[in-house]
This record gives C-alpha cells, sequence and structure tokens, in this order.
C-alpha cells in the first residue's frame, strides 16, 4: 500500500466516524463539531484527488461560515431537554423501516457496481489546480465574471440603501 491509499483509508474512516457521530449524538453543539471534522476529512479527500481549490473552499464555506451560523441557530434557539416533544414508540418505529427501506434501496442500487473497473487516480493531473481555475475564469468567463460581479455590488448597495436609517 502506498502513502496515499493509507491516507485514502484512513480520512474515510474519520469521514464515516464523525459522520455517523453527528447523527446519533444528542447533543447539537457536539454534532456541529463533528460535522465540522467531517468536512476537515472532505477536504483531504479533495486535496488526494489534486483539487486543492475545492479542499481550500470547503473548509472556508463550509466548515468555516456556515458552521458558524448552525452555532448560532442553536445557541439562539436554547435547546435544552424540557422543551423537547417526546416521540412515541410508533414514531421511532415508522422511522426505523423508513431507514430500513432506504437501506434496501441503496443496497439494490449499488448492487451490480464493479469497483474493481474504477480507480480514482489521485495526485495526478492539473485539474483542480488554482492557476488553472484562474486561467479559464478570467479568458473563457471572463464577460459573466464581470456581469456577476456588478450584480454582487449592485446587491450590497442595495443592502446599505435598505439597511441604512433615514
Amino acid at each position: 500500500m502506498t502513502i496515499i491509499q493509507i491516507l485514502f483509508w484512513l480520512l474515510s474512516a474519520l469521514v464515516l466516524l464523525s459522520a455517523i457521530m453527528v447523527v446519533i449524538n444528542r447533543h447539537p453543539v457536539y454534532s456541529v463539531i463533528w460535522l465540522i471534522i467531517t468536512f476537515f476529512g472532505i477536504s483531504g479527500h479533495y486535496i488526494l484527488l489534486n483539487a486543492q481549490f475545492l479542499a481550500v473552499v470547503n473548509i472556508i464555506v463550509y466548515a468555516g461560515a456556515i458552521m458558524v451560523l448552525f452555532l448560532f441557530v442553536i445557541m439562539l434557539m436554547n435547546l435544552n431537554k424540557d422543551m423537547e416533544p417526546q416521540k412515541s414508540k410508533w414514531l421511532k418505529l415508522v422511522g426505523a423501516i423508513a431507514c430500513g427501506c432506504l437501506l434496501l434501496v441503496l443496497i439494490a442500487a449499488l448492487k451490480d457496481i464493479d469497483i474493481n473497473n474504477q480507480i480514482a487516480e489521485t495526485n495526478t493531473g492539473n485539474i483542480g489546480l488554482i492557476e488553472n481555475l484562474g486561467t479559464v475564469l478570467f479568458t473563457k468567463y471572463v464577460i459573466p465574471f464581470e456581469i456577476s460581479s456588478i450584480l454582487f455590488l449592485s446587491a450590497m448597495i442595495g443592502a446599505v440603501v435598505i439597511g441604512k436609517k433615514d
């Protein structure tokens, strides 16, 4: 096994464990922390696939901004045991049956897949590099890029005008 394969399996185990912890953890703040760890593991997979830009954007946008918003919402909701609605046994049974049906659909969808012939190329090529993205963005897509920047500028000006007191 090469170092890339070892890293892949370690990151995969980390992502699966932390994703399971997001679902089974009873405290919402801890679930958000496990979700941040999941995003970092996914970013590690992006780096192994030579997509550094996606890895950095994933960390900045999801692990940074979105998770801060989740934490603010959880803190503002003030979740505690007294306000939690009690779930009946029938509702839990229906949830377990729905989970089992989803598992059967996933197994049926994945049973004919041939994993041995589908090998991802890791650490090769230059498709995910920022230099190539910038070159394409500022040559082929320069007009839509500039139009979107004008749109964002007008939205910011509109937000300032709307938010300004008379």
